[in-house]
């Protein structure tokens, strides 16, 4: 959508000639949502790290899966897609920090040798097993399997190989692991988003984990895209600011 900001006249101003309030709650959304579009394309989410480790995501889906984490309290969280293992030291954190003796399974393609010893020597590597390999192979899915008792609470985030192809197929893994009320998160769905953009690419309108996630819970019914609500709002907004659209698939039966 085309609109003309004017901060003098604090109006933003749509391309049907509609006019909004610059400080709205409507033109917040529009602003918000170029403003998305513009700190992907600058890579602002790799400038943040949790407890020393880079963790590659923007704020508002840290804080988000904050909130599921704490209410869910899992047993365990498996996260496909390791790079500088911040999101694992995350995750690990909050269990830490919630007094839960649970475990923080990462499982990437390739560990790079000092990733690894990076995490290996963080204070939180007790909790945190990594295991290399394709995520979709049968006897990586198998050791992950190992690592999961009966009954445990599990939550499955995948941030690997972003394909429709590969997302679908690690949805199509891993949904064995997630108990009802608990979720599979398949992130990155902003690339449907940004594929316009100079860092972007025009398959990705397509070609990406929001479609891969929408498409299957079309296929399985026993899971449903839902965002989780918000745990506090004293707002008019309802709206997330986030690089994970329809992300969060929850298992409802």
């Amino acid at each position: 959508m085309n609109f003309i900001i004017d901060t003098a006249d604090q109006t933003l101003t749509l391309q049907d000639g509609h006019v909004l309030g610059i400080y709205s709650k409507e033109a917040f959304e529009l602003i918000s949502q170029l403003w998305l579009a513009t700190s992907w394309n600058q890579k602002y989410s790799y400038t943040f790290t949790w407890l020393g480790r880079p963790i590659i995501q923007h704020p508002e889906d840290t804080l988000r899966l904050q909130e599921v984490i704490y209410s869910l309290k899992p047993d365990v969280i498996i996260e496909t897609g390791v790079a500088h293992g911040g999101s694992l030291v995350f995750s690990a954190s909050l269990l830490k920090a919630m007094e839960k003796s649970g475990r923080v399974i990462g499982v990437d393609i390739e560990i790079r040798p000092h990733n690894r010893a990076a995490i290996e020597a963080h204070e939180l590597a007790e909790m945190i097993t990594l295991v290399e390999g394709n995520s979709v192979a049968p006897e990586i899915v198998n050791r992950v399997a190992e690592c999961i008792a009966p009954g445990n609470v599990v939550l499955v985030i995948l941030d690997s190989d972003h394909s429709y192809a590969h997302v679908t197929a690690e949805l199509e893994a891993y949904q064995r692991f997630v108990p009802i009320g608990s979720f599979m998160v398949a992130t990155d769905g902003i690339m449907r988003d940004v594929a316009h953009v100079p860092r972007g690419k025009t398959e990705w309108v397509q070609d990406n984990p929001a479609q891969a996630a929408e498409d299957f819970a079309k296929r399985n019914p026993q899971f449903v895209v839902e965002t989780p609500a918000w745990r506090f709002n004293e707002s008019a907004l309802s709206l997330p600011i986030t690089a994970w659209p329809s992300a969060w698939l929850k298992r409802v039966k």
